[in-house]
């Protein structure tokens, strides 16, 4: 077998219990694939999209309805070694995956302020872009459980605001376009753990700011090593944060956001008030 199809055979045989299965228990949990769908897997060429890849890949050969899948790997201005390490893992891997260039990190570079922000926020639209020109009507990305939560406690350290990264969202500027992360249950020890199994390398942080002189610093590295302490103490807090998404009480929150509009302690209290003294 060539690699690639041990790679593949590794997904439902070896790792059917802690990578397939979540990722089919993920798709149908959270409704987003459909039949005639047009997903394009946006690959940054690090081991989460290229799971991604996969994962479709095996997806789509087995599925009970048909659906269309594309690939792509934005090159935001990589160095060429980086570029150059896509490539050879697009190869070795069989992913039939299109390069399309752009110069999101000069740009990002010549606007200073937040590189992250804005990068990200250039990064996303320019995705929409090609989805809307491929005729896509979703893009997958690889994010996974240990994203969410991530995001989740970083929201709330270092802004103030209780929020994360949901397991699909609407585009707000390209109607009809909606994004969904299918790797939204995996955790990120066992994609470590299929790579280890592969002997696979893939890059990391491909970042031109991360190893440049400007102090950078990840918040979100912080956060992954306060829960990995936080697990040495109790195994299961990493869930019961992941849990703690979908069982909100807001009925003790001091004020939340619904379709962009606030809704604050007071307001939110007389409504409850009012609401008893009727069932009274």
């Amino acid at each position: 077998m060539e690699k690639y199809q041990l790679v593949e055979r590794s997904i439902i045989t070896t790792y059917r219990k802690k990578i397939w299965g979540p990722f089919i228990r993920g798709l149908k949990a959270y409704n987003l694939l459909k039949e005639n769908d047009h997903v394009l897997v946006c690959m940054s060429g690090g081991k989460d999209s290229f799971l991604l890849a996969k994962l479709m890949e095996e997806l789509n050969k087995h599925s009970d309805f048909p659906f269309k899948v594309s690939y792509l790997v934005m090159d935001p201005g990589y160095k060429k070694e980086v570029r150059e390490k896509i490539e050879a893992n697009l190869k070795l891997l069989n992913v039939k995956a299109q390069i399309v260039e752009s110069d999101i990190f000069a740009i990002s570079d010549l606007m200073g302020g937040k590189p992250c922000f804005l990068c990200a926020r250039m990064r996303r639209g320019f995705l929409y872009k090609q989805a809307e020109a491929l005729g896509c009507n979703k893009i997958a990305l690889g994010h996974h459980f240990n994203d969410a939560i991530e995001t989740l406690l970083m929201s709330m350290f270092y802004n103030g605001k209780i929020q994360t990264m949901p397991p699909k969202l609407i585009s707000d500027n390209y109607e009809g376009l909606e994004l969904i992360r299918p790797m939204y249950l995996i955790h990120e020890q066992d994609i470590l753990n299929w790579v280890k199994y592969n002997d696979l390398e893939f890059i990391n942080c491909a970042c031109k700011f991360s190893d440049s002189n400007l102090n950078f610093d990840s918040k979100r590295k912080e956060i992954k090593d306060i829960i990995k302490n936080l697990k040495k103490i109790n195994p299961i807090i990493p869930n019961n944060i992941f849990e703690s998404m979908g069982n909100i009480n807001l009925d003790t929150m001091l004020g939340y956001y619904e379709y962009k509009e606030y809704n604050d302690f007071n307001s939110l209290y007389e409504k409850r008030k009012e609401k008893c003294l009727k069932e009274k």
